[in-house]
């Protein structure tokens, strides 16, 4: 039965960093279709929201949550939403493949602040790991052409490592790790859709949403890479940790730079290719120590 859990940890862990991946694929195309990322990010978190309501409703879920546990519960909310308004500012900068692989430089801070601030026991194959999926990240963005403030795209970028290490952290070591997965969830989405509505008010403003193609990549973005993506992130944590986990999130870059490739025409060489190659040594690294782990 452990096995079970495990392989299933890692299973969400997998498509939670595939599914945030592909935010490029939805945003990029909104954002060059005229809406601000204020409004695609209220759309995105108001919809998620509602998806996620609708989820519980039919799962019979109730929808309480623990007057002490609210505190923490507003802290991952504004981390989560900083997380994601930090890495769409970062597209008008550099491009998302090169944004993406930045942002993948949370598992390293994971890792060593659940190695030293937490005490966690951290193996020599899970150090290996993180060096060499940063080694391919690097390789991922190496030689791409830039354009633009690529320094302010780069701090944008370097921003979402903190705050998205802070939550990973956060659901694994507070209380939020005792809150049922899909009311965390919902309420990480309910909260971060209320920051974002304000936000919009005190920016840009709402701006209305007219076309079918804007509606369809905003359904998308809510509940491919909200939806899908932030609950089995919190599933994942529950089962393998937030080290475990964060590393794993190797298929997000791996995600974002086939799609930037593909559908966004960036730049894939060699060094590339290199880079890809590391990140799947690095998630079967992973893999394989978690099956030792188990015999």
């Amino acid at each position: 039965m452990k096995q079970l859990v495990n392989t299933t940890g890692v299973a969400f862990a997998i498509i939670s960093s595939a599914t945030f991946g592909l935010i490029p694929l939805f945003s990029i195309p909104l954002l060059g279709r005229g809406l601000g990322s204020p409004t695609i990010l209220s759309y995105r978190f108001m919809l998620a929201a509602m998806m996620m309501a609708l989820i519980m409703l039919l799962r019979r879920r109730k929808f309480k949550l623990e007057f002490n546990k609210l505190g923490i519960v507003v802290i991952l909310s504004v981390l989560y939403a900083s997380t994601a308004i930090l890495l769409i500012e970062s597209y008008d900068y550099i491009p998302s493949g090169i944004a993406t692989t930045i942002h993948f430089l949370y598992p390293l801070a994971v890792t060593l602040t659940m190695s030293w601030l937490f005490g966690e026991r951290t193996s020599a194959a899970t150090y290996i790991a993180v060096v060499v999926s940063l080694v391919g990240v690097g390789l991922l963005a190496w030689g791409n052409h830039t354009e633009g403030d690529f320094h302010r795209g780069v701090m944008l970028a370097l921003l979402t490592v903190v705050t998205y290490a802070a939550y990973i952290i956060g659901v694994m070591r507070s209380r939020a790790s005792t809150i049922d997965s899909l009311v965390l969830t919902f309420y990480v989405l309910v909260i971060g859709a209320l920051l974002f509505f304000l936000y919009a008010l005190a920016t840009t403003g709402i701006e209305a949403v007219h076309h079918w193609s804007d509606w369809r990549d905003l359904i998308m973005l809510a509940l491919v890479c909200t939806v899908l993506s932030d609950y089995t992130l919190v599933l994942a944590i529950k089962r393998i940790g937030s080290t475990m986990t964060s590393i794993l999130g190797s298929m997000e870059p791996l995600t974002a730079v086939i799609v930037g490739v593909v559908y966004f025409g960036e730049r894939f060489d060699s060094s590339s290719v290199a880079g890809l190659i590391l990140i799947i040594a690095a998630v079967v690294l992973v893999i394989a120590r978690a099956d030792r782990s188990r015999v």
